[in-house]
């Protein structure tokens, strides 16, 4: 349809991957190079600057590959999320992604569990396919990364900073996937329209005490009763810093809007010191 066909001529353009004449950029043909999503590109190219490659690549070969998690049968429900609260981390769900992937490749690596990889799986409600077509992705992903000349950086999974160039890199990225939770009981607005949606049951968030005001989320499921999937927690100043501002100043008039602008407002002095110190 023209109308879908524009909205992805326009999301591209708010990525940087068009030039003013409206062909690829520079940068666009380096995302092209990746057979991912075009917001997964930019994200594993911003990885670069934030020097937190090896981590990105884990995340786009897990979103990528189909979910991991099994429905669990019936009954076996809580077991199956006693079973995934191992792997969760309190930075939301792609740093999770990344503890079951390693989990998995360390699982795989066991000399104590040669060919008992599916058995692993079973016991803890996930796909071995999944798991293993995402470790292919990983590593043409890595092919690609190195025939282009791109850096990978070192893993440095867990450390402070590493989890903030992280969502640093997400959000170069998604910053078009953003929603808030507006009444404290996990119905989160969009930011790009009026939707409304609930954390999806596999989130490392669902049925947890503390909900995230903020999150970005990968993709919205309307299929799956109007929910975000793979969501991490971020705050506005993150966001405030990260964000086209000609991206910004197109959204639609809202609260999570006022409250944003007023952190930009606030940050906007520092940024123009910082520029001046330059």
């Amino acid at each position: 349809a023209p109308e879908s066909l524009m909205q992805a001529l326009e999301d591209l353009d708010y990525l940087a991957a068009l030039d003013n004449n409206g062909n690829l950029s520079e940068f666009g043909i380096i995302m092209s190079e990746f057979p991912l999503d075009p917001q997964l590109s930019k994200s594993l190219l911003a990885s670069c600057e934030f020097e937190c490659v090896d981590e990105m690549l884990t995340i786009a070969a897990m979103v990528t590959a189909p979910s991991c998690f099994l429905q669990a049968p019936p009954g076996t429900e809580e077991i199956a999320r006693i079973r995934w609260r191992r792997f969760s981390h309190p930075a939301g769900d792609h740093c999770t992604l990344i503890n079951i992937f390693n989990a998995f490749k360390a699982a795989t690596a066991s000399p104590t569990q040669p060919g008992n990889t599916e058995k692993w799986c079973r016991d803890y409600f996930l796909s071995c396919s999944a798991l293993s077509m995402a470790e292919m992705i990983r590593a043409e992903l890595v092919e690609i990364m190195k025939r282009i000349e791109l850096p990978i950086s070192e893993p440095d999974f867990g450390s402070e900073g590493n989890l903030l160039s992280i969502k640093k890199a997400l959000l170069s990225g998604y910053f078009m996937h953003i929603a808030r939770d507006v009444d404290g009981s996990g119905n989160y607005l969009m930011l790009t329209h009026k939707q409304v949606a609930q954390l999806h049951p596999f989130s490392s968030y669902y049925n947890s005490r503390r909900i995230p005001e903020w999150v970005l989320f990968h993709e919205l499921s309307i299929s799956e009763g109007n929910s975000i999937r793979v969501v991490t927690e971020i705050s506005p100043q993150l966001f405030a810093e990260l964000v086209p501002q000609y991206y910004f100043s197109n959204l639609p008039p809202s609260e999570s809007k006022d409250i944003l602008q007023e952190v930009i407002d606030h940050l906007a002095p520092v940024s123009a010191t910082k520029e001046e110190q330059k």
